[in-house]
């Protein structure tokens, strides 16, 4: 099964809490000070929202989007389609990031959204931020200019 997968950069998140809280009834499967993420089955979507700038995004509003995936194999059908559609992409091994490690690909569409695909391996304490990553997923946004 794969798992549609939202994040998105928030001001307050007491505030963002609370509002998502009510609007899918259910408090966050994990809730950290600079982070929350609810993993609902309807519909089927790993929501995240933290305060701290994502995978260099504006600040506020969409971070990126993409796809949970159950194991390597479906990352790799992903990560076949996204080089399919001629969009660069960047691929991670064991990495760190929003409280989880994963295997990842990185690609954005042609208006330079950035998405997001993971084999999620374990829960982490840390948010695991990286810069050079970071700086890949920028040259993805350049790289997709139009």
């Amino acid at each position: 099964m794969k798992r549609f997968h939202v994040h998105l950069n928030v001001a307050d998140l007491d505030r963002t809490v609370q509002f998502y809280r009510t609007l899918f009834g259910a408090a966050p499967d994990k809730l950290k000070d600079d982070y929350a993420q609810w993993m609902l089955d309807d519909p089927a979507v790993n929501f995240a929202v933290s305060t701290q700038k994502c995978c260099d995004g504006d600040g506020g509003g969409v971070s990126h989007l993409g796809f949970q995936v159950e194991d390597d194999a479906g990352l790799a059908e992903i990560t076949r389609a996204l080089t399919d559609a001629e969009q660069a992409v960047f691929q991670e091994r064991e990495n760190l990031c929003c409280y989880a490690k994963g295997n990842k690909t990185w690609a954005s569409d042609p208006d330079g959204v950035v998405w997001e695909t993971f084999h999620r391996l374990d829960h982490s304490e840390t948010m695991g931020r990286d810069e050079a990553r970071d700086a890949e997923i920028e040259d993805l946004h350049e790289r997709a200019a139009i």
